[in-house]
């Protein structure tokens, strides 16, 4: 072998390793490439399940909020039945009884009218008809009580008349005038307890709960055995009520409001005082 020969056989050897660089260069960022390929695929895995988790978590919290809509207007609906259960129970009255009621309002009314017209048409009678002082003198007596009676039946005249044309008594005195006109039986009554049975004319009366402040309370009563439960009644609001085989309304009311304490007095038909007695007497 030549010089030359020689001299280009090593400058060949010498260029080989160049191409084994180059192509491990090439290769390294093949294999970096790679990997940030890897990398990015990675966390993009991870935001994807990060994203999976949140939708997950949103639609838990959704549920659950749907569910607590579903309980409040399921309690809602609980509330608003027991509300139409009371209007139901307050709304006793047939047609017929408030008709009846009203028609016999008005026809006490008349005659509480009549019974005046007639008394002063008498009083002033009595006193045309005496001339002399003696006459005057004993007729004095008279005319006082005669007076008496009219201040009364003016005064009773001035109470308040309930739905059903009774007179409604504010306190002990005008429960005691009402007495007097003999149209109606009445009990008074003072319950000092809570959730007690309490015997009040025929009724029993159990005392639930009391406002001061507002003036309101709440009773059970137990009529013609069942219970009817009077929610947030007002002081002197009268509540009517009918018992079996009577066509008048009793009327139950409270003048004063305590601490545990109600003080008022149910008022009842002379006809159905008589029914229930002949019933205790049947029994």
């Amino acid at each position: 072998m030549s010089i030359d020969e020689k001299q280009e056989y090593i400058a060949n050897e010498a260029a080989a390793p160049r191409w084994v660089g180059i192509i491990v260069v090439a290769l390294a960022i093949v294999s970096l490439a790679a990997l940030g390929t890897g990398w990015t695929a990675s966390n993009r895995s991870k935001e994807l399940a990060q994203n999976l988790a949140s939708v997950q978590q949103q639609e838990k919290q959704q549920e659950d909020l749907l569910s607590q809509r579903l309980a409040k207007a399921e309690d809602t609906n609980a509330q608003l039945q027991g509300e139409l259960s009371v209007v139901t129970d307050k709304m006793k009255l047939t047609q017929g009884e408030l008709l009846r009621a009203r028609a016999q309002a008005n026809k006490i009314k008349d005659e509480d009218a009549k019974q005046l017209a007639d008394l002063q048409t008498n009083v002033n009678g009595q006193l045309a008809a005496k001339a002399s002082v003696d006459d005057m003198n004993k007729l004095g007596t008279d005319v006082t009580g005669v007076k008496s009676d009219l201040e009364s039946t003016k005064n009773n005249l001035n109470m308040t008349r309930g739905e059903f044309g009774t007179l409604i008594a504010k306190n002990h005195d005008e429960v005691e005038e009402l007495r007097r006109l003999g149209e109606r039986d009445y009990y008074e009554f003072t319950i000092d307890k809570k959730n007690q049975r309490q015997k009040v004319g025929d009724l029993m009366l159990e005392l639930r709960g009391v406002n001061p402040k507002k003036n309101v309370y709440s009773i059970a009563m137990y009529v013609d055995d069942a219970r009817y439960e009077k929610k947030n009644r007002s002081v002197n609001e009268p509540i009517y009520f009918f018992t079996r085989g009577t066509r008048a309304p009793m009327e139950l009311t409270v003048n004063q409001v305590g601490k545990d304490k109600i003080v008022g007095y149910l008022s009842v038909p002379k006809s159905a005082s008589s029914t229930h007695a002949q019933a205790a007497a049947g029994n």
